[in-house]
């Protein structure tokens, strides 16, 4: 059920829906509060299309980068989140990475440069919908392509959230006792929630955080006052992390 409504509370919050919304209550609204309404979707727009003010909220909310010669010499595992593939995309022959294709690329640099011994991949499908792989055995593929032998990959493939992400690896470490120091790869903005999980079911995984959407401040004109669409795709994103560290704050999860 939590899973079902976490979908439906994803669409409600799009930054888009509240200015679909917004635009249909002054088209219904009478004459005398069809200004304030129209006010109000010009403002939303305004906010969530300004490259400097969205920018800020990242910085402020991402984890800092962490440098690799901050992290212990050879950690048992990196656990790395999916979310990162689209599984909608036909024909099914191959993997398609998105956005955040950088939690990848991040775990693998951290074997390659021996800091890690083995990489846990956690993610079944956050889709509603069943699919014909999971994500974590689509990121096995392309981690066997670089090189990477299977002994040195383990698959959590039934978890469909980061509440289940920390549960489910909890189980796996709990079965391997060797794997004691673990380093946690996922987006920086979705590092918070993620490390907040895993410290609740007892693991005490490193952050590493990848994949950054926010950029070094910059101080010229279009970063100040151009509308930007890539803006509003970064503040649709912030506004779904950030309610859903507070709803898993309110349930416990963190």
């Amino acid at each position: 059920m939590f899973f079902l409504l976490s979908k439906v509370l994803d669409f409600l919050l799009l930054p888009t829906v509240w200015l679909l919304a917004l635009l249909i209550a002054a088209l219904l609204a009478r004459p005398d509060n069809r200004r304030r309404w129209l006010i109000s979707a010009l403002v939303l727009t305004v906010l969530s299309t300004n490259l400097f003010l969205v920018n800020e909220l990242l910085l402020a909310w991402e984890r800092p980068p962490v440098a690799l010669s901050a992290l212990p010499r050879h950690a048992d595992a990196a656990v790395l989140l999916t979310g990162i593939t689209e599984v909608n995309k036909s024909p099914h022959d191959r993997v398609y990475l998105g956005s955040g294709a950088d939690r990848f690329t991040s775990a693998l640099w951290l074997y390659r440069a021996g800091r890690v011994r083995r990489i846990i991949i956690s993610g079944g499908s956050g889709a509603v919908l069943a699919k014909a792989h999971t994500e974590a055995n689509d990121l096995a593929t392309l981690l066997r392509l670089a090189g990477v032998p299977n002994s040195a990959i383990i698959l959590e493939e039934k978890s469909r959230n980061t509440r289940e992400n920390a549960l489910f690896t909890k189980q796996l470490v709990a079965a391997s006792p060797e794997l004691d120091t673990l380093i946690l790869v996922t987006s920086a903005f979705h590092q918070r929630r993620a490390l907040g999980c895993f410290e609740k079911v007892g693991l005490r995984p490193i952050a590493f955080p990848a994949g950054y959407r926010s950029a070094d401040r910059r101080a010229t004109p279009d970063y100040w006052l151009v509308p930007s669409p890539e803006a509003l795709v970064n503040f649709s994103l912030l506004t779904h992390e950030m309610v859903g560290w507070l709803t898993y704050k309110a349930l416990g999860y963190l």
